[in-house]
């Protein structure tokens, strides 16, 4: 099996791969009042991180430069990556800890490689351009500071469906408070 072949396998299987890792974060936790709350709090970071990001993408029709696409190329993996950390911070398992581990380094530098290879065709040198200037996932608040100044867009926020992500998220921690009321 050839490189393509493989990292085109592990893309399609990134979204069952996750639901996976959802449950077994549910069944592996044990959860503290103190840790729900810890992450609590940073899921907020995480999620506001996205409702951002996806304020500002128009799937293929443009280049996001504005917004945090102004200081890192992957805002919404980054938010996820933020999103994981405060799972793990509630969930309070060694073991949630390690699958987050592996889920992240085995996922998304494929995702990153396909999307980039994916918006470097449609974009060609405007995102090479951009790709010298923005670092891909942790950000740097150099960037493109001032370059773009599009505001956000809720009619944005609606299209990206980035609720169902908000919707979801408070479903999983709904889910960590009643483990700890009734397993504790």
């Amino acid at each position: 099996m050839g490189t393509e072949t493989l990292r085109k396998k592990i893309y399609r299987l990134r979204v069952p791969t996750g639901l996976w890792f959802i449950i077994a974060i549910l069944i592996l936790a044990k959860p503290t009042l103190t840790s729900i709350f810890i992450g609590f709090i940073v899921s907020i970071f995480g999620f506001a991180i996205r409702t951002w990001a996806a304020g500002h993408i128009e799937k293929g029709k443009n280049l996001a430069t504005s917004g945090p696409y102004q200081y890192i190329r992957n805002p919404l993996y980054f938010g996820n990556f933020i999103l994981g950390l405060s799972l793990c911070i509630g969930a309070n398992s060694l073991w949630v800890w390690i699958i987050f581990v592996a889920y992240f380094s085995i996922f998304y530098p494929v995702l990153i490689i396909e999307e980039t290879n994916k918006l470097r065709e449609i974009f060609h040198e405007k995102y090479k351009e951009y790709e010298k200037k923005v670092p891909c996932i942790f950000p740097n608040f150099k960037g493109l500071q001032g370059k773009n100044s599009k505001r956000f867009k809720f009619e944005l926020y609606k299209k990206n469906k980035e609720y169902r992500a908000i919707l979801g998220g408070f479903i999983i921690w709904m889910i960590l408070i009643l483990k700890y009321i009734f397993f504790n």
